[in-house]
């Protein structure tokens, strides 16, 4: 399959000023062959793409999220971490099944590919059901077994994981990666985190932790063990390998230290961690320092969308007023950390996060021609602060159109809103 867009903007993320007013994308089977300047081609593309008034970008990477949380969403808002979790979500989690968990992933991809996601890291139960949708649906995933050590057969569980990772890391003709996801340290014991260190070096896989995300933690962590929740994973061997760490929000100058050191990637998440009154996480010094600062939107009960676009704008303001510096995190930083950055997390920079000749055809495309987008003095800006989900109108992943004008081509909205809300009949008793 070839494919021509032509005459878009291109925003290439190459470079953080790569940017062609008017350009063209040419695309051979599952590759870009070509994102430059407008110039003659021959006549032989099985499809052209008239991409005028749009802005084509790398897929948005979403570099932490509970995609099958989504049953949940708006259950149990403004309400406190812990008491939101042991009281709200917990017990309802009780009672999910597999079923429960695949249309709740189908769910949240159908939200995420129709606004510009193409790839996402995923921490969960029942992940045999997610790789299912994720196989099925063409969208490209790093996906991990959510573990605790507090209850059960820790053996089981490593099993379990080492079984996952031998049938899906590589499935799905290479969209999907499979990490280790021990829960995070007030959760994992420190020789749970050492057992899960070792089976990360027998099967060369990844871990994705939740780190230092709210004060509790820190306190938990301090009295319990003296140390902070970064000091607790190293000294556990968690960062020997590759980490995908989600929220970083309470780090000491130490930590950060530590973090780049090891090479531990951190994922920003500032909607949920606003929504949550988790803090702020001090992303500006992180990248400063060389640290690689992802982003993602965490769940969607705890943010309450999966939509990458806004979370540029809220990952930029938040670390403005934070601060108190207006020129903290420009926009183009912002995209760098939703592309770029995210594929580095998810060890797939190789293939995806900038659009040139040899990488993967995951690409979005934006309409512009929308009022709350002009006049364009700046498409990076536009893109960041005026943008949503709701003006992507091509979604990309592999050469494929996953969605095509705003309407999904691979998956039935209307099974998918049916088959949930069989899931919360019986979930939540309605």
């Amino acid at each position: 399959m070839k494919i021509l867009i032509k005459n878009c903007s291109i925003i290439t993320m190459v470079e953080p000023d790569d940017i062609y007013r008017v350009g063209q994308i040419e695309i051979e089977d599952n590759s870009i062959t070509y994102a430059g300047t407008v110039r003659e081609t021959g006549d032989d593309f099985d499809r052209v793409i008239d991409g005028s008034g749009m802005v084509a970008l790398p897929g948005l990477i979403n570099g932490h999220t509970h995609t099958s949380m989504s049953l949940m969403r708006g259950y149990g808002d403004d309400i406190a971490l812990m008491k939101w979790l042991q009281e709200r979500i917990w017990p309802i989690e009780e009672g999910l099944t597999g079923e429960d968990v695949y249309w709740g992933s189908m769910l949240s991809v159908t939200e995420m590919l129709k606004s510009g996601t193409t790839a996402f890291a995923d921490m969960y139960f029942f992940m045999d059901e997610v790789a299912k949708a994720v196989s099925e649906t063409g969208i490209r995933a790093d996906l991990s077994i959510g573990m605790v050590s507090t209850t059960g057969d820790w053996q089981k569980r490593l099993d379990n994981c080492k079984r996952f990772f031998r049938e899906w890391n590589g499935g799905a003709d290479g969209r999907i990666n499979v990490s280790l996801g021990p829960h995070a340290p007030y959760t994992c014991v420190p020789e749970f985190l050492e057992q899960v260190s070792y089976l990360a070096g027998e099967l060369g896989a990844k871990i994705h932790i939740h780190l230092a995300e709210t004060l509790d933690e820190i306190r938990q962590i301090k009295e319990g063990y003296g140390k902070t929740p970064i000091q607790y994973a190293r000294d556990a061997g968690v960062f020997g390998h590759k980490v995908i760490g989600a929220h970083c929000v309470h780090i000491t100058d130490d930590d950060m230290r530590i973090m780049k050191e090891y090479g531990v990637n951190a994922v920003y998440n500032p909607q949920s961690n606003m929504k949550l009154a988790s803090g702020i996480a001090p992303v500006q010094k992180m990248l400063s320092l060389g640290i690689n600062v992802a982003m993602g939107t965490d769940s969607s009960c705890s943010n309450n969308n999966l939509d990458m676009i806004t979370e540029m704008q809220s990952a930029a303001m938040l670390q403005k007023v934070g601060l108190m510096d207006a020129e903290a995190l420009p926009a183009v930083k912002a995209i760098v950390m939703a592309t770029k950055n995210g594929a580095k997390a998810l060890c797939i920079d190789d293939r995806v996060g900038i659009l040139k000749e040899g990488m993967r055809a995951d690409i979005v495309l934006v309409d512009m021609d929308k009022p709350h987008l002009y006049p364009q003095h700046d498409l990076v800006s536009n893109l960041v602060y005026a943008a949503n989900g709701g003006d992507v109108s091509y979604t990309i992943i592999d050469g494929k159109v996953l969605v095509d004008r705003g309407q999904l081509t691979g998956i039935d909205e209307e099974r998918v809103f049916f088959e949930v809300d069989n899931s919360l009949k019986r979930l939540f008793n309605r």
